[in-house]
């Protein structure tokens, strides 16, 4: 056992899983879920007086947005955890969020960065998580996706790629990536048991109504619903994980629909993978994190501290 694991959040619960991939598995059946009131105890106002802690990968470090403090992590003091803890006046603010951090992170260093769950501590009152898109493969698809435009540019080969054995790999990788998140959540809720715990959605990385923009993003046509989707699938999943493990959950899609990274880059909110303003290929810019903040500080009015 590794020793940052405590015995409470060592093995995945596979009642959990195998609810969950149920769920995924049913669409009506996890539409039903999702749209469902959380159930999050201590609903009320968050006292701003509260020890917060910000978990996640690089869509909540915000690397090359100015300014880096943490040069291992690619961590900007412009993220939206440092926008959130700002506009809420915390009393103490801990971000550990790393780039390129996959679930296994939270228990296991990263470069100089310690294990992102040695930052929650017993008296911890706030948790934001953003994690799961490395676990699921989002810089690798990215790659094969745009690698396999230049043989049908208006077709679909990066769907044919991931449905080859007859089964979407990338629905698969998703409902394989939900029992980490889950325990992820676990484990935050045994170090922290009074803390509220808040599961950060991904934001609209592609147009929501499917069309594309090649060359900017280098993309097949019929490739852009699909990849579209396949967000949509990775946030549903977050947020139906976060329902079923006491925590809440902040959509950051809908509130950057319209600021892809195909908008022109003064109404874009996420760069392409040739940024034209501070930020990594294919994650948001300043004004990216600063709507997420926006989500996550409305999401914070309208539920409580401890519980």
């Amino acid at each position: 056992m590794n020793r940052h694991t405590r015995p409470d959040d060592a093995v995945p619960r596979r009642r959990g899983a195998t609810a969950l991939g149920a769920a995924l598995s049913s669409c009506a059946l996890v539409a039903g879920v999702a749209a469902a009131t959380p159930a999050a105890a201590g609903q009320g106002h968050t006292p701003a007086g509260v020890d917060y802690v910000a978990l996640g990968d690089s869509y909540t470090s915000g690397p090359l947005i100015p300014q880096q403090i943490d040069a291992n992590c690619a961590r900007s003091d412009h993220n939206y955890p440092s926008l959130v803890a700002a506009a809420r006046e915390v009393a103490s603010f801990t971000d550990v969020s790393c780039s390129a951090a996959k679930t296994d992170e939270m228990w296991k260093a990263q470069g100089t960065n310690g294990p992102q769950l040695d930052a929650v501590k017993r008296d911890t009152d706030l948790v934001t998580v953003q994690i799961g898109g490395n676990d699921m493969g989002f810089g690798p698809i990215i790659a094969t996706c745009a690698g396999l435009s230049s043989k049908d540019l208006t077709g679909n080969p990066c769907q044919q790629y991931y449905g080859a054995s007859g089964f979407d790999q990338l629905t698969l990788n998703i409902i394989e990536t939900a029992p980490k998140v889950a325990r992820v959540l676990r484990a935050v809720h045994s170090r922290a048991p009074h803390a509220r715990v808040v599961v950060v959605g991904y934001p609209d990385l592609l147009p929501d109504d499917g069309s594309g923009c090649y060359p900017t993003v280098p993309f097949a046509a019929k490739d852009f619903p699909y990849l579209r989707d396949t967000g949509k699938k990775l946030n549903l999943m977050l947020r139906t994980v976060a329902l079923l493990n006491r925590a809440e959950y902040v959509d950051t899609y809908k509130p950057t629909v319209g600021h892809d990274m195909c908008k022109a880059p003064a109404d874009r909110w996420i760069e392409p993978l040739r940024p034209a303003a501070p930020a990594a290929p294919a994650h948001p810019n300043a004004k990216g994190q600063e709507a997420m903040a926006k989500a996550v500080l409305a999401r914070l009015g309208r539920g409580a501290g401890r519980h």
